[in-house]
């Protein structure tokens, strides 16, 4: 159970999906209550297949490419920490790639569920080199389905969250969404420094 907490809060804090609401507010405003729904429910979906496929495929493309666990943390760990002092700085969406030339081609997109809003603004290289190094230490049976069950509830929160995105946002207001958003980032930027913190210990040990 332990092991669920601790991966469903990192994954939560590292997607941060409360971040991705004026995003997606501003994404669908021209859409009916029913298509909001409808990409809310396939950018859910899509984020579970990413972390999941990332989660059971990741391994192999360590190996096929002959990168080390500990680089990868290392990697990750910059990249969360990253992400974490963008949502601090409020440049959530420079880091997350919408700049002004995807911003336009978003603007063009019929459907939205899979780029942008799947990827890279929630599943991004973070949350994918997060799980990678997850299954490296924790693959037994019971630890992969606490990890699955972790990765299907963080989805259907995002799903949640991004269906209830616009009231969410008339609620919290934007100062409440950037309050939350930078608590958040100060979480992730822990996490990320908590990684490499413990990769540099594994490498002094193997000295």
């Amino acid at each position: 159970m332990e092991l669920f907490i601790f991966l469903f809060a990192a994954l939560f804090s590292v997607l941060n999906p409360i971040g991705t609401v004026p995003i997606f507010v501003g994404l669908t405003q021209d859409y009916t209550k029913k298509e909001r729904s409808r990409v809310a429910l396939w950018t859910g979906f899509n984020v579970f297949l990413i972390l999941i496929i990332s989660f059971f495929i990741g391994q192999y493309v360590l190996e096929f490419f002959g990168i080390t666990i500990t680089a990868l943390r290392i990697a990750g760990g910059i990249i969360i920490a990253s992400s974490g002092f963008s949502l601090l700085n409020g440049n959530f969406k420079k880091n997350k790639g919408i700049n002004k030339k995807v911003q336009e081609d978003i603007e063009n997109r019929t459907d939205i569920a899979l780029t942008p809003l799947a990827m890279p603004m929630l599943a991004g290289p973070g949350s994918i080199s997060l799980l990678i190094a997850f299954y490296q230490e924790h693959n037994s049976t019971n630890d992969i389905i606490f990890s699955c069950l972790a990765i299907l509830i963080v989805s259907l929160l995002i799903f949640i969250i991004l269906r209830s995105a616009h009231y969410l946002a008339k609620y919290l207001g934007a100062s409440g969404i950037i309050a939350i958003s930078r608590i958040v980032g100060f979480l992730t930027i822990a996490i990320g420094i908590q990684y490499i913190i413990s990769s540099v210990l594994s490498i002094v040990r193997g000295i």
